[in-house]
Parts: C-alpha cells; sequence; structure tokens
C-alpha cells in the first residue's frame, strides 16, 4: 500500500461520525497491521451494502426488499404509525419490544441551519402514508433536542390538518419526556423509551 492509500483510508474513516483523525489512523493501523482479513471483510461488506440496501417503499428504512419485512408483518397494527428520524431510532423502539405498530422513518430532522428544510425529511410521503385511511394515530418520536422539537411541531401541525373520510382527525402524540432532554432515541436505554412510548400525550 502507497502512502497515498494509507491517507486515502483515513480520510474515508474520518468520514464515520465521531471519527476525528488520530482515531481513523488508529483503526487503518489496526487493519493493516493486525487484521488485514477483516479489512478485507469490511471492504466488501461496505461494497455489498451500498449495492443492495435501499429505502422501504412504505416507511422508508433501509432493506434489500421493496418492501421492508416489518411493513410486510401482518401481526403489526396498521392503526399506529411511529414517526422516527432514523432507521438507528427504529431499531432501539424495536429493541424496547413494546412497540407494535408500523413505522415511518424521516431519514432526518429540521434543521435550517444546515439547510435541512421540510421537503428534505420525507414530510409529504408521511402526510400520505398517514392519510392510508389505515392509520388512526400517528406517535412523533423525533428526538428531544431543538432540532427535533421542532421537527415534531412542524409534523404536529401538519398531521392534525388531515381528515379521514368520515372527518375525523388523526390522532396526533408526542413520546413522554421520560427520554432525556437534548438525547437520541439510539442511546436511551430500553426500559425508558418503552415507558415513553406509553405515556405519550
Amino acid at each position: 500500500m502507497s502512502e497515498r492509500s494509507l491517507e486515502a483510508l483515513i480520510d474515508a474513516l474520518r468520514r464515520l461520525p465521531g471519527v476525528g483523525v488520530k482515531s481513523a489512523q488508529r483503526m487503518a493501523y489496526h487493519l493493516l497491521q493486525h487484521d488485514r482479513e477483516g479489512a478485507q471483510r469490511l471492504a466488501q461488506a461496505l461494497q455489498s451494502a451500498t449495492l443492495s440496501v435501499q429505502h422501504c417503499e412504505r416507511c422508508h428504512t433501509f432493506t434489500e426488499a421493496q418492501v421492508c419485512a416489518t411493513c410486510r408483518d401482518p401481526a403489526r397494527d396498521a392503526r399506529l404509525l411511529l414517526v422516527v428520524e432514523s432507521p438507528a431510532d427504529q431499531a432501539a423502539m424495536e429493541r424496547s419490544g413494546s412497540y407494535r405498530g408500523l413505522y415511518f422513518v424521516l431519514m432526518g430532522r429540521l434543521s435550517p441551519l444546515d439547510g435541512v428544510g421540510v421537503a428534505d425529511i420525507g414530510v409529504h410521503p408521511l402526510l400520505a402514508r398517514a392519510n392510508d385511511g389505515l392509520v388512526q394515530e400517528v406517535i412523533l418520536a423525533t428526538g428531544f433536542s431543538a432540532e427535533g422539537e421542532a421537527t415534531a411541531h412542524v409534523l404536529g401541525q401538519a398531521l392534525r390538518m388531515l381528515r379521514s373520510d368520515s372527518g375525523e382527525a388523526l390522532t396526533v402524540t408526542r413520546l413522554a419526556r421520560g427520554v432525556p432532554v437534548g438525547s437520541e432515541l439510539e442511546y436511551v436505554d430500553l426500559s425508558t423509551l418503552a415507558h415513553a412510548l406509553s405515556d405519550r400525550r
């Protein structure tokens, strides 16, 4: 491996969240010095995932099929739709074992300073999904950061404008404050998530 190749590897590893120059260097040196087989497996797994993983047509989470296993599961309660920011948040809710409805994954949150607006986080597909005639309650489970709260507020206003064929408004709820302010769902302990879900308002 040339010095240029090593620099390219370190630069690529720095694209991971929370990885700075020193951490990227440690990872690169470890893989090359102690685990070249692991490095090859990592490269192959990344290549395979980028080619085969796509977004579910219904909920936007990651899947290799057109519709993910959760959306295809007939045992899930189609009356409940829980809105999360990311597939990691969805996975955290699933691990809690406290939710048996369906999901919608925004793949982001509103962040005007970063140029992320309503059109960038799937609001219009969410409204269409929530208005499918099956959904009765939408649970807003965005994070409790400033951006997550703003996202929940905007979504809540838009969702409350929807009416069913019978003229009834959707029930729109928010996770209870058992989730610490400023936290991300994927890092919250499972018991807290379960209580936040059951105490939603």
